[in-house]
């Protein structure tokens, strides 16, 4: 058996054990990657204050990280008190909303001369004994409900985090007497840190221009829950590719229950697809640039694969957690020629 065909079949057998690891202990790693994730965004968030003029350099780093803490603690807040004043409101218009939608359908059906009997009138009736509308909104919004428990326990691991990066550095320089290899592993760090910091940061920054601009627009057709959606539509844009298309999907759906007018509803979700478009298309590739090298088609199989691994939260995860396989990858011979394949241009 060839050297590279062995280090091929071990390293599959790797894979699988660290897979089936990943998803048996998905509700231990899920919070602990999140608060990762935080960590790299609060850090970002305290060199972009410490670049502030005046005020900036004259700052202590706990006083940035205390406000960096604030920012994301009441933005996170914001959208729990979102939710909680949206969640009885919503639920109560559901069925209204579930009339409106069956009502829409019709119309439709009517307008593509599909309007037959019986079969028209059995599917309308199958559909109201099946989806209740009222019902999957609760479910979905208790969920949301939920996770609140779990923000807490993310909040806590990037603290934590925090005060342990004091201390890092003198962990790193007694992990080996071999000065080249603590070299070496401070460089992968190094690395990872640069540019999955980079991409935490401009991307949130995105997200939220990409929600604001989306709230204005339905605020300006008078789109019921236009902040809510706005704020959907920002933390979707995390999910690459799919979450472009959720982002549009969902506020779609309430333009169809509420409004009664073809040109009204056809025009807002122009309106919305342009924002997404200029934006995914233009501002986000040269803001991004090429920081994270990831090949399109990696993006997508690594959503594929996170998603089925840890669900909604593997589909958020998937981009930083690929970016830092693709680093480790690099740092080794036999697994070079991985990496090679998963970067955008084949330069590591």
């Amino acid at each position: 058996m060839s050297t590279r065909f062995q280090t091929l079949v071990l390293g599959a057998l790797l894979a699988a054990v660290l897979g089936w690891g990943l998803y048996i202990g998905k509700d231990v790693w899920i919070p602990v990657v999140f608060g990762v994730v935080v960590f790299y965004v609060i850090v970002g968030v305290s060199q972009a204050l410490g670049r502030v003029p005046v005020v900036g350099p004259t700052l202590p780093l706990q006083i940035k990280y205390a406000l960096s803490f604030l920012i994301i603690g009441a933005a996170v807040l914001a959208i729990g008190l979102l939710v909680v004043v949206n969640k009885e409101k919503l639920i109560a218009i559901a069925p209204q909303y579930q009339e409106s939608f069956m009502a829409a359908i019709q119309k439709a059906a009517v307008w593509f001369h599909v309007e037959t009997e019986p079969t028209w009138t059995s599917l309308r009736q199958e559909l109201l004994a099946r989806i209740n509308v009222q019902l999957l909104v609760g479910s979905m919004l208790a969920s949301v409900s939920s996770m609140a428990v779990s923000v807490v326990v993310v909040l806590l691991y990037a603290v934590f985090l925090l005060v342990e990066r004091r201390s890092f550095a003198a962990k790193l320089a007694n992990l080996s007497d071999d000065a080249r290899r603590v070299a070496r592993i401070g460089t992968v760090i190094e690395d990872i840190n640069r540019r999955i910091g980079t991409y935490l940061v401009l991307k949130t920054f995105i997200s939220i221009l990409l929600g604001a601009i989306s709230w204005l627009i339905m605020l300006a057709f008078g789109l019921e829950f236009a902040t809510f959606w706005a704020v959907l539509i920002g933390l979707l844009n995390f999910v690459p590719y799919i979450g472009s298309f959720l982002g549009v999907l969902f506020p779609a759906i309430m333009t169809i229950v509420q409004f009664n007018d073809m040109t009204l509803i056809i025009s807002m979700l122009a309106a919305l697809t342009a924002a997404q478009f200029v934006i995914g298309n233009f501002l986000d590739p040269y803001m991004m640039g090429n920081s994270l090298n990831l090949s399109p088609f990696a993006i997508l199989v690594s959503l594929a694969i996170w998603s089925e691994l840890w669900g909604i939260p593997g589909a958020f995860l998937a981009v930083p957690i690929t970016a830092i396989v693709v680093v480790v990858l690099s740092q080794f011979p036999g697994s070079r020629p991985l990496a090679v394949l998963l970067s955008r241009d084949g330069r590591l």
